[in-house]
């Protein structure tokens, strides 16, 4: 050989663009006011915490491989089959998971133009292709996602409701989608935000995993019981496909004070229905403040608001991000989803939301 062969990624690696969570640090700010990850508001439930520090003279032990106790306390609450529920670290695990086993090199995987990024980022990972399908007004069109669909789709992935958007599918536009999908695609339903839904005509994906034998529901710990930091989630699946991803997955993927932690969430209804009560009165809030600015915003139904800005540089999405810094104010940014012109903006303590109403009319009113 003329030369030795350098070490190099499998092909297409280096084409992924890494995924950038919100920033949680401010210059000169000791405590910054954090909206840009969509965390809870209120925290995790004082139960999860007593659970989670009750476990400190335990961690030189292996967790629970299976999860059991956690897996059960979730069938519980949502009155399904424990042995069809796999947990993972954060349902980003269980995304990686599902594309690992169902997609791969020559194959694609779809989703909706705003979705959430890790979608595309693991199928990258997985050698697969990714699609994006076109919204209407922020919104997952089905047909659009149906159209693109070909013998080549493996997933699709829907967000429900969806991040960034916030905006979501009703039951019947869900089960028209998977209605018009082959049997050999997965429809991975990510279900994040669904504790904080307040609509009729919404369903998590539970209705749709019991009845079918490709679709699969995800879940997570980290948006309303506040574990964020454990990276807990799971997923609601078919019995063959809970099987595959068991065959897959590390054998100790969750950590035991994240198991005990989830448990004691997942009991705490109390804690869940103040947090969830607590989104229902400051989203709307929220939201005619933003009106009464005149910043157009998106309609949400999760635990964030999508803020629209103009094109004049000292009054667009960078502009106000800048502006909301200097203030100790963390927002997102939505360049990466297509959207440079909007702010992602999580809903936050009452005094919070109130201190980034302040700021962002300041900033309008501001020469």
């Amino acid at each position: 050989m003329d030369r030795e062969l350098g070490l190099a990624p499998r092909p297409g690696i280096l084409d992924i663009s890494p995924y950038v969570g919100g920033e949680a640090k401010a210059a000169g700010v000791e405590r910054p006011i954090r909206l840009a990850s969509n965390e809870s508001a209120l925290g995790p439930s004082t139960k999860a915490i007593a659970a989670y520090r009750a476990l400190a003279g335990e961690i030189h032990r292996y967790p629970d491989g299976n999860a059991q106790e956690l897996r059960e306390a979730l069938g519980r609450c949502h009155g399904i089959d424990p042995e069809r529920i796999v947990c993972g670290a954060g349902s980003d695990e269980l995304i990686s998971l599902l594309l690992r086993c169902y997609a791969g090199p020559g194959e694609e995987v779809l989703y909706s133009r705003h979705g959430f990024l890790m979608y595309p980022i693991n199928a990258m990972a997985a050698g697969a292709t990714p699609i994006a399908a076109p919204e209407r007004e922020l919104t997952t069109d089905v047909d659009a996602i149906l159209a693109r669909v070909t013998e080549r789709t493996r997933v699709v992935f829907i967000a429900n409701p969806n991040n960034p958007t916030g905006t979501y599918l009703g039951a019947g536009e869900m089960a028209r989608l998977h209605a018009g999908l082959p049997s050999s695609v997965l429809l991975a339903i990510d279900a994040a935000y669904a504790e904080f839904v307040n609509r009729n005509d919404y369903d998590a994906g539970i209705a749709l995993v019991n009845s079918a034998e490709n679709v699969v529901m995800l879940r997570t710990f980290s948006k309303i019981y506040a574990l964020a930091g454990l990276r807990l989630g799971w997923a609601y699946c078919p019995p063959a496909v809970a099987d595959v991803l068991n065959r897959v997955r590390s054998p100790f993927n969750v950590s035991a004070a994240a198991q005990a932690a989830g448990i004691a969430a997942v009991e705490d209804v109390e804690a869940l229905n103040r947090a969830r009560a607590h989104n229902q009165q400051w989203l709307p809030w929220f939201s005619e403040r933003l009106a009464g600015l005149g910043i157009p915003h998106t309609p949400s139904i999760a635990n964030f608001v999508l803020a629209r800005f103009p094109e004049d540089p000292l009054k667009n999405a960078d502009a106000a991000f800048a502006f909301l810094q200097s203030r100790g104010i963390l927002t997102r940014k939505m360049g990466a989803y297509g959207l440079p012109q909007h702010l992602r903006i999580t809903i936050g303590t009452g005094p919070e939301m109130e201190t980034v109403a302040a700021a962002l009319a300041a900033f309008i009113t501001a020469r």
